[in-house]
């Protein structure tokens, strides 16, 4: 018997953030099940850690309405918001294994209808590069920091931006990164202060941070918004 589901449809309306739907763990039929709920209410929903055997088994009509991004494992169903406001804020990675979680990043504040500028590969073991961006870093309110190993880059950027700074410890590394673990000991421990600091691999959570601290998405008309009315 498949497990019964509660979208939470006033999510939006509520905090300003859209809803998600978290897809590791679920089975190919309940995604398809809250994708033909979504759908006959009219809703758009984001569907974060949708792997590609999860997407292959969905029926095709499902499938191929989805906007589906393979590093990242994102869909989205129905239509992002429509991008508005300056570019606020900006996604850095200090090298290229850490995309697939800025991709999570910047594919969850597309959906939010949040423009970022996407900044790969500054880590701090070719600091040059990093410095040469500092100009379009310092002009973002938000800066989002992906990096694993030893994870230094969040302290770095830290003490030269004065935005607000989101680090997103990643999974990368050799032996005693741990999966992860030690890049999230170092943000948590980061002497550059006022960092935000998300768990292992979390670019949703980042995301959501960012669309918060810059005033959310109250402002979206959603066809959900009268289930808290």
């Amino acid at each position: 018997m498949m497990a019964e589901f509660l979208l939470d449809e006033a999510r939006q309306q509520r905090i300003g953030l859209s809803e998600a739907v978290y897809c590791a763990g679920k089975s190919s039929a309940q995604i398809a099940a809250i994708l033909e709920h979504a759908e006959v209410r009219g809703g758009s929903l984001l569907l974060t850690r949708l792997d590609p055997a999860a997407l292959a088994a969905l029926p095709d009509r499902l499938r191929m309405g989805l906007d589906y991004d393979p590093v990242s494992r994102t869909g989205v169903a129905g239509q992002p918001a429509p991008p508005t406001g300056p570019m606020q804020v900006a996604v850095v990675t200090a090298g290229t294994s850490d995309v697939p979680v800025a991709r999570e990043v910047l594919r969850t504040l597309h959906f939010e209808g949040v423009p970022a500028e996407e900044i790969l590969d500054v880590g701090v073991a070719g600091l040059w590069r990093l410095m040469r961006r500092m100009d379009d870093l310092r002009s973002r309110r938000v800066v989002i920091v992906v990096a694993g190993m030893d994870a230094a880059l969040p302290s770095v950027v830290g003490g030269l931006v004065p935005g607000l700074v989101i680090a997103v410890p990643t999974s990368v590394g050799y032996g005693v990164a741990a999966g992860g673990q030690a890049a999230l000991n170092a943000v948590l421990a980061s002497c550059a202060p006022g960092i935000a600091v998300v768990n292992i691999d979390n670019g949703y959570g980042a995301a959501c941070i960012a669309v918060r601290a810059i005033g959310g998405r109250t402002e979206r008309v959603s066809p959900w918004n009268d289930a808290i009315s």
